[in-house]
Formats: structure tokens, sequence, C-alpha cells
């Protein structure tokens, strides 16, 4: 193809989109809503679409990934947040190292699993 493309958004849904929209903004992103029940999150150059829609099996089977720069500074920065304290259904995994580089976990408050990590 010619034209570059320039990003992709992920739809993903909200078993409560109200908890989902603070545990987003807690969790480090910019909400623009765009309707009642839809908004776009930002992150410096990354996006995504949060819809107040809750499909099981799709939510169960959703996986975002993040990458960083430094997944021990991430990390640190994840704690620091009391996510999980927050948020009773969120659960924070440690680091992990791989063949390909390390990464940590988030599931978010409708079950949405982040993988964040580092090559």
């Amino acid at each position: 193809m010619i034209t570059n493309a320039i990003s992709i958004r992920p739809f993903i849904g909200a078993k409560n989109f109200i908890e989902s929209q603070s545990f987003y903004h807690d969790f480090g992103f910019q909400e623009n809503i765009l309707s009642h029940n839809m908004s776009v999150f930002t992150k410096h150059s990354c996006c995504f679409y949060l819809q107040d829609a809750y499909v099981k099996d799709w939510i169960d089977n959703t996986m975002l990934f993040l990458e960083v720069e430094n997944i021990e500074s991430y990390w640190e920065e994840l704690l620091t947040l009391n996510l999980p304290v927050k948020y009773k259904s969120v659960r924070l995994i440690p680091i992990r190292k791989e063949t390909w580089g390390k990464e940590c976990f988030v599931h978010d408050p409708s079950g949405v699993l982040w993988h964040i990590g580092e090559f």
C-alpha cells in the first residue's frame, strides 16, 4: 500500500462503564467523551476506545500490549497507584523475564488483560 497507517485503536468493552472510566483515569489515561456510551482514552501516542458494552466472551478474550521504555520504572509507578485497593477486581502481576524481553500484567475492572512490556 502507498498510504501510511497512522495508528491502531482497539475497542474494548466495560462491565461497569463508570467504574472503568474511573480506572483508566487512575491508570494515567486522559478521556475524551465521544457519546454517553463511548470514550477514547489517550496516553502519549497510545489510544483505545472504551465502550459501555459487555459481552463476557469478548471481554474474557481481550488483551492489549502496551510497550514501555523501562518496565521496572513503570512497575514501580503502577504500584503507587494502588489500583487493586481502589478497584476490587483489578489485579497486578509482577514482571516476568521472557526470551524477547520483560513484561508485567494488569487486569482491568472488567477483566481486560493488559500486557505491559519492554523489548
